[in-house]
């Protein structure tokens, strides 16, 4: 049985921020921006922002032992807000201290359909030859220039999470299939990962977004909110390990706030 799964993962939240410093220039930039729109950056409200950049939050995730390890050759980078400032190319960066050699790039504007895309895109590398190992990186950062109620009215927090995937060699959790629809009930049936929700084996996780009623058959682990697109990845790399032991199959499901559209993902031993 081929295909990746899961080797080692860092979760990281709430980091201390850098001093705003001088933003003289990320506000020059920005009032480029937004002017041709009739907007401008709101200097308070950017001030008073942790400032945690995403190459600080790569950082922090290339200090975990499994993922600083690692030496992949393909790294994908995911985020659905972007970065407070946006004059590092994080994916290349992040590359930079893992070795090297991967091929690699970002995928954002997808809200937090972005790390499903991600597995797909790995997944599809994997099965070409093209990538033996994979890390996985989404990333969230709350300074904007601009309000955004996603963000203020929720509140988020910093965070981000990384993946490290490897071929499936019989053991652990191996990224299967993923899927979205316009429901979760539609997503789950659409994908065929409803007949998994009936099995004792199988962990139906919530991202913070699910506001629909689920199979009250299925085993339910919900996520608490404070993370838009990094939510499910946190838990997942906080608890894949216990997971692993104690179910054969792991779906992943959020339902995104802005687009409506829910997207859901299925881990398994085997199978699956």
């Amino acid at each position: 049985m081929s295909g990746l799964a899961v080797r080692a993962a860092a979760a990281v939240r709430s980091p201390r921020g850098r001093a705003p410093g001088d933003t003289s220039a990320a506000l020059d930039y920005y009032r480029d921006l937004l002017t041709p729109f009739g907007e401008k950056p709101d200097e308070e409200l950017f001030g008073r922002g942790s400032h945690v950049h995403h190459r600080d939050l790569a950082d922090l995730l290339v200090a975990d032992d499994g993922v600083g390890r690692s030496r992949p050759e393909l790294l994908i980078v995911t985020h659905a807000l972007p970065d407070v400032v946006p004059f590092t190319a994080v994916a290349p960066y992040l590359t930079d201290h893992l070795g090297g050699r991967a091929a690699n790039f970002a995928i954002g504007q997808q809200g937090l359909a972005a790390p499903f895309t991600a597995l797909r895109i790995a997944s599809a590398y994997h099965r070409a030859g093209r990538a033996a190992e994979v890390v996985l990186a989404v990333l969230e950062q709350t300074t904007l220039p601009t309000p955004f109620p996603l963000v203020q009215e929720t509140p988020l927090v910093d965070s981000a999470a990384a993946l490290v995937l490897g071929a499936f060699t019989g053991a652990g959790l191996r990224f299967v299939r993923a899927h979205s629809a316009g429901s979760v009930a539609a997503a789950l049936d659409g994908s065929a990962l409803d007949r998994d929700l009936g099995d004792g084996g199988t962990l139906l996780v919530l991202g913070p977004w699910v506001t629909e009623d689920v199979p009250e058959h299925a085993e339910v682990h919900r996520v608490a909110p404070g993370s838009y697109c990094t939510s499910l990845w946190l838990e997942l790399a906080d608890h894949w390990q216990e997971w692993q032991r104690s179910y054969r199959r792991i779906v992943l499901c959020d339902t995104d706030p802005r687009s409506g559209r829910t997207h859901v993902a299925l881990l398994a031993h085997g199978e699956g």
